[in-house]
This record gives C-alpha cells, sequence and structure tokens, in this order.
C-alpha cells in the first residue's frame, strides 16, 4: 500500500476495484465502511454485487478482465471535462500526451459496450473520484490475476496520478495483500527476480553486493522461475526436484491435474509445512514447520508495517521453526553459517535492506514501524511519494485494453471468475479444521444468475458439473443475481469441487502471475 489503513477513514471517496474487501479483508472493510460514515463516497468496481456493494453510490458490475478498459474510459471523462489534476501532472508526471492519445478512442459508450455496464455509471464515477480532495484507490486480486495484470495495475496508477491522488495522506494506490505476511515474503525476497527490498537479481552490482555479504564468490543474474513455470519445467525434465514450504499448489494453483501430473513427475518433492496438506500428501519427505504461535520472527503486513510476533507455546513433536529447518539444510549442503535466534537473522538482512535499515527488535517491541525506515532515527513512512516518486517524475504509461486468454465461445459460453469467502481461508490448511467454520462455509458451490440456471433447468441446490478445456468438477448450485448472466463465481477453498482444476495457467507476460479470474466453462445439471 502507498498509504495507512487508517487513512482511509478521512478519505472523501474510495474506489475499491477487484476487491471483496469486507469479506476478504474485514478489518480494513469495516475502516472503510467507518469512512462512510464520515462522509466518505464508495465506488465499488467488481463483476459481483459483493457485500459492499450496498454502502456504494456507484456499483460498476463490468465484464470480467476488462480492467483496463474500464480504467481509460474514466481517465477519457476525466480529460474531456477537464478534471484533471494540471499543476500535479506538470509538477511530477511524464508522457502525459502519450496517455491523452491512448486513453481518447475510450469514451464512456465504447467502455460501457466492452465492460457491460451503464455509460452513465462510469461518468458518475470519473467525475465523483477525480473531484475528490482526497480519492483513495484499493484494489485486490480482482485487478492481479489476470493475464493483463501488470497492465491492470498500471492503470490504476494511471488514474490516480492523473487526478493528483498521489502522495499525500488518504489517497494512493492501495493493494490488499492477500494473506498473512505476503508483503513480509516478499520484502525478504521470496521472489524470482529479487534479493531483499526488491533488489533485482539481474543487477551485477546487488549481485555483488549479496556475494560479499553472504562470503559466495558469485551470485547468478538470471531471475528465477514462477510456481507455474517450475511445473513446467518439470514436466519437460528441466526441473528434477522441488522444494515447497507452506504452499499448497494442489488446491491454489490453476489447471491442478497439470499440477498434479508435474508434482508426480518431479524425482524428488520435499514438503514443509504445518499440516499435511494435499500437497504434502504427494512428497517424498515432509518437514513439519512451528506454526507462527511457535517461533519468535517479524511479519510484514499490507500497509508495509514490520511487526514483532512472539513464541507463545511450545511447537508439538519434531515440528521447527522455519530458519533453523533451512540452517540445518544449509549447513548439511556445506555452507557453515549459524545462527542463534531470529533476531540475528533479521540484524544481518538490515545490513543488505535499505527499507528495514533503521528498524530493529527493540523499535518494534511494542508497535511496528512501516517501511521505509533508512536509519534508526527515522519513524518510519506513512505514505509514500510525498513530494517526489524514487525516479523523479512518476511516469504515464497508456494501456491498450486486450481481451482475456481464453474468451467464451458456443462450446463453453459461460465466463468463470473465483475468490475467497469470509468463513475459509486460503486452501483451509488451518480454517478447514475449525468446525465452526466448517458449519457456515462447509462446501464448494457455483453461484448462477436465475436466468442462466432455468435455462439449463437448475434450482437452488442442485449439483451442477461445471467443465473447461482443462478438467471437471461437480458443485452445488447457488442461484442468484449477485453475477451476471454470462458469469459464474466458484470459492477456490475447497479440494472437494475445485476451482482450479478448471482455471487458465496462462500468464501475465511480466510478472507471470497466472489468470485465475477469467476462464471459459459450461454448465450443466449433474445427473
Amino acid at each position: 500500500m502507498t498509504n495507512s489503513i487508517d487513512e482511509f477513514l478521512d478519505a472523501d471517496v474510495v474506489l475499491i476495484v477487484g476487491s471483496n474487501t469486507t469479506e476478504n479483508h474485514p478489518v480494513i472493510g469495516a475502516k472503510v465502511r467507518q469512512a462512510k460514515n464520515k462522509g466518505a463516497k464508495i465506488i465499488v468496481v467488481d463483476p459481483r454485487k459483493i457485500d459492499i456493494s450496498a454502502d456504494a453510490e456507484i456499483h460498476l458490475q463490468l465484464k470480467p478482465g476488462t480492467n483496463v478498459a474500464f480504467a481509460n474510459g474514466m481517465m477519457n471523462v476525466i480529460l474531456n471535462k477537464g478534471l484533471e489534476n494540471k499543476a500535479f501532472i506538470e509538477e511530477r508526471m511524464e508522457d502525459f500526451e502519450k496517455l491523452k492519445k491512448a486513453v481518447e478512442k475510450y469514451t464512456p459508450e465504447v467502455v460501457a459496450e466492452i465492460c457491460e455496464v451503464d455509460p452513465e455509471d462510469i461518468i458518475k464515477a470519473a467525475e465523483l473520484y477525480a473531484t475528490a480532495e482526497k480519492g483513495s484507490i484499493i484494489y485486490c486480486m480482482g485487478v492481479t490475476q489476470h493475464s493483463m495484470g501488470t497492465n491492470n495495475v498500471m492503470s490504476m496508477a494511471n488514474l490516480a496520478n492523473l487526478c493528483g491522488h498521489m502522495g499525500r495522506e488518504s489517497t494512493g494506490v492501495n493493494p490488499l495483500r492477500g494473506q498473512n505476511n505476503v508483503q513480509g515474503a516478499c520484502d525478504m525476497g521470496a521472489l524470482p527476480t529479487s534479493y531483499p527490498a526488491y533488489q533485482a537479481v539481474s543487477n551485477p552490482e546487488i549481485a555483488e553486493k549479496f556475494g560479499k555479504a553472504w562470503g559466495v564468490e558469485s551470485l547468478s543474474t538470471v531471475p528465477g522461475l514462477t510456481i507455474v513455470e517450475m511445473l513446467n519445467a518439470v514436466e519437460k525434465g528441466d526441473i528434477k526436484m522441488l522444494y515447497i514450504m507452506g504452499e499448497n499448489p494442489m488446491v491454489s494453483d490453476p489447471d491442478l491435474n497439470h499440477v498434479k501430473h508435474a508434482l508426480e513427475s518431479s524425482d524428488f518433492l520435499v514438503v514443509q509445512d504445518i499440516f499435511l496438506t494435499e500437497t504434502a500428501e504427494l512428497a517424498d519427505v515432509v518437514l513439519p514447520a512451528a506454526s507462527f504461535a511457535e517461533k519468535d520472527g517479524t511479519f510484514s503486513n499490507t500497509e508495509r508495517r514490520v511487526q514483532r510476533i512472539r513464541k507463545a507455546v511450545d511447537a508439538p513433536g519434531e515440528a521447527r521453526p522455519d530458519w533453523v529447518i533451512l540452517m540445518e539444510i544449509m549447513n548439511r549442503l556445506g555452507y557453515d553459517k549459524k545462527y542463534n535466534s531470529a533476531e540475528e537473522i533479521f540484524d544481518e538482512l538490515r545490513t543488505v535492506t535499505p527499507s528495514y535499515a533503521g528498524i530493529t527488535y527493540d523499535r518494534i517491541e511494542k508497535l511496528g514501524i512501516q517501511w521505509p525506515c533508512p536509519n534508526e532515527d527515522h519513524p518510519g513512512t506513512k505514505f509514500l511519494h510525498s513530494g517526489k516518486f524514487a525516479r523523479g517524475k512518476g511516469l504515464f504509461v497508456g494501456m491498450e485494453y486486450q481481451e482475456s486468454a481464453e474468451m467464451p465461445d458456443e462450446e463453453y459460453p459461460l465466463i468463470l471468475t473465483t475468490g475467497r469467502l469470509l468463513y475459509q481461508y486460503h486452501t483451509r490448511s488451518m480454517s478447514g479444521r475449525v468446525e465452526g467454520l466448517n458449519k457456515k462455509a462447509p462446501e464448494s458451490f457455483i453461484e448462477i444468475h436465475p436466468d442462466t440456471a432455468s435455462s439449463i433447468g437448475v434450482i437452488e441446490g442442485d449439483m451442477v458439473k461445471v467443465a473447461s478445456r482443462r478438467g471437471s468438477i461437480t458443485v452445488k448450485a447457488r442461484v442468484s443475481d449477485i453475477v451476471d448472466k454470462n458469469v459464474v463465481f466458484i470459492p477456490f477453498h475447497f479440494a472437494e469441487g475445485a476451482a482450479n482444476k478448471l482455471t487458465n495457467a496462462a500468464l501475465d507476460p511480466k510478472s507471470k502471475i497466472p489468470e485465475y479470474k477469467v476462464c471459459a466453462v459450461q454448465i450443466e445439471k449433474s445427473v
């Protein structure tokens, strides 16, 4: 997030795009509702009539996969009405004319046809956001999990910068992370392209810096592979062994039939986790890890706040903290580096991670600090980009709308989109073991519009077969106008009736994220 969670409270307009905020991030959803109670206006852009839609001034129920067109339509209206922040653009941005050229053909009428929404709603939303003193954008995986997800994200940045809603309190572009400590994992370099603090693997100077810190002569400057790319490489025989930590791709990854075949094709599979997940069941070796309550360390949350976690109970059996397991493995592999605590590791990373350099365990004993925090006298950073951007001037990058990788056709006439539920967490490795949560959300289901259901003779509670080009599942029907006639929704949490048996592993060419949010399916009443 460019800004902080509490800053939503003082926003004038909150634009929510591709985020089921109250269900997937209920604490932040509560802040948004508190903002509404203080007078803020809410705009929701989502293919479903989600819970927070009831609080919105405008709900644009757009066709899945059309985010770039929507953003361009908003900017077209803003420019044609002269609502852009001219002073901000002049002082802080580059390539404004290129952006104007890119969006000029995306009139409300053109975009309404692409997105399947009312052109008047596009105009109203654009006016509301552009004229706000403090406009804040929230987005989540409904923006990123597309074959053009990078372009979707850049479109959000274009829109915010066009209106000058950046570098000030209660503004900004605020992606909500999908799981606890996703932000921290990325900060620590758990990405194929980055060392800690997003320092590029491909930069020889960065590689040299980390080589000296770790006492090795040379580090590769070739970026690694993403999960989907790894599994493809296993099938080809280019990768022989996989080591999976705290991840359950047998439920969470797209095209699960392909995932299962790839995992079974590996010569050696190690899974390190706190439970015997669907993925761990396929492993040659399972390494039992300690849970969050059984170890010391830090988590970094969605607002970049680095916070202490403390051991509350002993881990069961032979379970150990992740860092202990990894240290012992690397020692056995010949790298003789020993640590005595999580704090010792944190102190080492501070020396090579500029944004964390000023954060110490003592400083976050009671309250976390938001990075960047370059030295121990720095208070942390409440919001980013104050005064100037990291690159100097910000860059407008005009985006062209592209269709999703797989569109409906005569054989597969419906768009499937996926998401999460309030009462289950990710692949249910933890929440699936809680009786109360399973009573609230016990099984997979499909949301179908009443007209669509009627056309195939389906009523509420019927079992429905859903098929894509990659596989099929049978799930219970929920008949509701929460989705449009040509769209269906399945939550991805469940191993039985798994949505990701259907989803498409097409990747964004830049971020390499799979297209979880759009694939073509057919449905029929199960016999």
